[in-house]
């Protein structure tokens, strides 16, 4: 499948293509973020949460959302671009974007099976967790220890 295949600028037209890979017996896994910079880090995340199932969403913020949650003059990357590169990724299989402090729309919208984030994420920090309880989606944490950040790339470029 070519990347900009991959691509649902709206997530409400992944919906039904998720609802078919599930009567199909599919597990699907959600992850989220703005990927602003893609980093080592997020590779091995977004790898590892494709090992949990069949097949990965990866739901970006969009760019006011980005900027909400980052700060001005964030992202650096506009949310196609972002959307672009993540889908070129050869474990994931779709990209979509949202616009909300968190992912609980888009986790209501598309009801994957397992809901993954970062190591630096607990059950009990994870502003979902109520969400995820009241449909039933599992929560795992996936990458290595949070070693890279956006936030260290741009302070390290920024000193050189």
């Amino acid at each position: 499948m070519r990347s900009k295949d991959k691509v649902f600028p709206e997530a409400k037209a992944l919906r039904p293509v998720l609802q078919g890979l599930r009567i199909q017996g599919k597990t699907v896994v959600l992850t989220n973020g703005v990927f602003d910079l893609l980093h080592v880090g997020h590779v091995r995340s977004l790898e590892d949460a494709r090992s949990r199932g069949d097949y990965l969403v990866v739901a970006l913020n969009n760019d006011r959302s980005a900027e909400a949650n980052k700060g001005k003059g964030r992202p650096f990357v506009p949310i196609d671009e972002r959307m672009e590169l993540v889908s070129a990724l050869w474990f994931v299989d779709y990209v979509t974007s949202f616009d909300g402090e968190t992912a609980d729309g888009v986790l209501e919208l598309l009801q994957p099976d397992f809901y993954a984030k970062g190591t630096d994420y607990t059950l009990k920090t994870l502003p979902e967790r109520d969400t995820l309880k009241k449909l039933g989606i599992k929560a795992v944490f996936v990458g290595d220890k949070k070693d890279h950040s956006t936030q260290k790339l741009i302070l390290k470029i920024r000193k050189k």
